[in-house]
């Protein structure tokens, strides 16, 4: 069973667009670094200044190979160099969750 690793990102508000160019650029970089992107998520209603990312790794062991591919990879040194120069991430909080609900009964039709 994969593990679930949740991004929480307090971003600027006012350089979501930075965020979100940041976000496209992980959306080809982290598959091909080897991790199960499931997305990254914007700011949308609520507060202006909370983001996510959300992809899944087969273990803790793989996630340490995956960084140290996404680390070295050209888009990834990238991505994290736009990141350090335009300074729109304030602060950034990472969790390795497992789905505890599985399996998911169907959804039923309002």
């Amino acid at each position: 069973m994969s593990i679930t690793c949740f991004i929480r990102y307090e971003i600027d508000p006012f350089k979501r667009e930075a965020f979100e160019a940041y976000a496209r650029n992980w959306g080809q970089a982290i598959p091909r670094a080897g991790a199960g992107l499931i997305g990254y998520f914007a700011p949308h209603e609520g507060s202006a200044t909370t983001a996510y990312g959300v992809y899944t790794i087969d273990s803790l062991a793989a996630y340490e190979a995956y960084r140290a591919r996404l680390a070295a990879s050209p888009e990834g040194r990238a991505n994290y160099e736009f990141a350090k120069r335009e300074r729109f991430i304030l602060r950034e909080d990472r969790i390795f969750l497992k789905l505890a609900s599985a399996p998911h009964g169907e959804r039923v039709a309002a």
